[in-house]
């Protein structure tokens, strides 16, 4: 992590689709998704014959202090579970009263929000859309493309935190569907 107070800048995407730079990378196999896709039998099928990599995310780590402003690459890859599409988890920020901007720099897919009071909100992912995510709403992102990456540059602040717990125990009001070659949002049976 660069601790240290000065400005720095790096170039945000290589033909690998990371960053020139990152303090921290990590992977969501798809076993690490469990429970998160509507399709019990379907993902059974899928993780028995591999354990692919859904996502991954390149950070820039900053101090987790209000003022400072985390930030760095999410990478959904291209599939589907069932007919549902790979996403990322989702989460809440552990401080409700913090926000996030992503913006997208390849692929197409949408942003799935919600909140704590039961409105949703889901809006397009597309090269040169900025998404923000207003304090107090749950996101998940969501690549709807079958043969790209869905590339997102990310910003929150430091203090912000991550809650994956809560879509973990209730999930999202809402999946996105593969539909005879678009998509198709659709409620979650399974939402609590």
């Amino acid at each position: 992590m660069n601790t240290v107070n000065t400005p720095f800048g790096f170039d945000v995407l290589t033909n690998e689709n990371r960053p020139a730079r990152h303090d921290n990378h990590y992977q969501r196999c798809l076993s690490s998704l469990r429970g998160l896709f509507s399709d019990e039998a379907a993902y059974e099928a899928e993780l028995a014959k591999a354990d692919p990599v859904v996502y991954e995310v390149y950070e820039i780590r900053r101090p987790e202090i209000a003022g400072e402003l985390p930030h760095g690459l999410s990478v959904v890859h291209p599939g589907q579970v069932g007919t549902e599409f790979y996403m990322t988890k989702g989460h809440y920020h552990a401080v409700r009263d913090t926000a996030e901007v992503y913006y997208c720099l390849k692929g197409r897919g949408l942003m799935l929000m919600e909140n704590e009071a039961g409105v949703w909100a889901a809006e397009e992912f597309r090269p040169g859309r900025l998404v923000y995510v207003p304090p107090g709403w749950a996101h998940r992102s969501v690549n709807l493309s079958l043969d790209e990456d869905l590339v997102t540059l990310f910003v929150y602040p430091g203090h912000a935190g991550h809650d994956y717990g809560a879509i973990e125990e209730r999930g999202f009001r809402k999946l996105v569907m593969h539909n005879d070659g678009s998509s198709a949002i659709v409620d979650n049976p399974a939402w609590k």
